[in-house]
C-alpha cells in the first residue's frame, strides 16, 4: 500500500525545508559573491519566495 498525495506533500515540504536550512548556512558562510549567487540561484529555483539576506 503506498503513500497518498498528503503524504507525499508533506515529505516533499518537510525534506525542502531541511534543504533550506542547508543552503542557508552556506550563505551565510560564503565569502564570494559568486559563491552567494550560485546558493542564490538554487533556492530561488527550490523556493522562488525565500529571503536569504536582511
Amino acid at each position: 500500500m503506498g503513500r497518498n498525495e498528503r503524504q507525499r506533500e508533506i515529505s516533499r515540504r518537510r525534506s525542502r525545508r531541511v534543504k533550506l536550512k542547508k543552503l542557508r548556512t552556506r550563505f551565510a558562510a560564503a565569502k564570494t559573491e559568486t559563491d552567494k549567487s550560485a546558493i542564490r540561484a538554487k533556492v530561488n529555483r527550490m523556493c522562488p519566495f525565500v529571503v536569504l539576506e536582511k
